[in-house]
């Protein structure tokens, strides 16, 4: 067998599972490479395209900005909230390299000082908030509205700025500093709900607006 293949147990129509060849994103690009048929010239080309951009941003990290945009933009987001969410991706940058400078060792350690951040600023985890939108594999942030991203930008920079002011270190202080940053944003959260009279957490997502132009269409 190949070694860009390996094998799952799948379930079958007849409902029994049976092994069954599989591979990961990186392995099926390699099995596309080595096809000597002229039908997978046009996987090659795009392939060798996107390689070619991300040495390009590599070279230039600015690129890679732009061309977030870019996509941003064609998939129908508008100027305003692409400003929030590239604002939001420095914001999300700068604290997981705080991070990673003062102790945070691993992914896990990562999701659990996100899910500090997000349980104390809107009360769920980011699972529990994907939940409410609808969404399974989909990136929360690109999902939610103008406030929602402008809370969430909120309780990363205070956890930023208190892991600077109080040279935080160790895992133990960053999930405490993250609940207190969390917390800053969930109050002026909840402070806004109370004067506007509504909750700023909703269940609207990008699919949903989506899904609603087309059938306007």
């Amino acid at each position: 067998m190949s070694p860009n293949w390996g094998q799952l147990k799948l379930e079958s129509s007849d409902g029994k599972k049976y092994g069954t060849d599989c591979a990961n994103t990186e392995g099926i690009f390699r099995i596309i490479q080595s096809i000597p048929s002229p039908k997978a010239e046009p996987f090659k080309r795009w392939l060798a395209k996107v390689g070619y951009e991300r040495v390009q941003e590599i070279s230039d990290p600015g690129l890679a900005t732009k061309r977030t945009r870019a996509l941003y933009k064609l998939k129908g987001y508008s100027d305003s909230w692409i400003e929030k969410r590239m604002r939001g991706i420095a914001i999300r940058e700068e604290l997981t390299d705080e991070w990673k400078n003062r102790g945070a060792k691993d992914v896990l350690d990562y999701e659990i000082l996100t899910a500090e951040i997000s349980k104390a600023t809107f009360g769920l985890t980011p699972t529990q908030y994907k939940e409410v939108k609808g969404l399974k594999r989909e990136n929360l942030r690109d999902h939610m509205d103008d406030l929602e991203l402008i809370f969430n930008m909120l309780g990363e920079r205070a956890t930023t700025e208190i892991h600077r002011v109080e040279d935080s270190q160790g895992f133990s202080k960053l999930k405490d500093d993250s609940k207190a940053g969390g917390d800053i944003a969930g109050d002026a959260r909840k402070n806004l709900e109370k004067r506007l009279k509504r909750s700023l957490i909703n269940k609207k997502n990008y699919l949903m607006n989506q899904n609603n132009k087309k059938s306007l269409v």
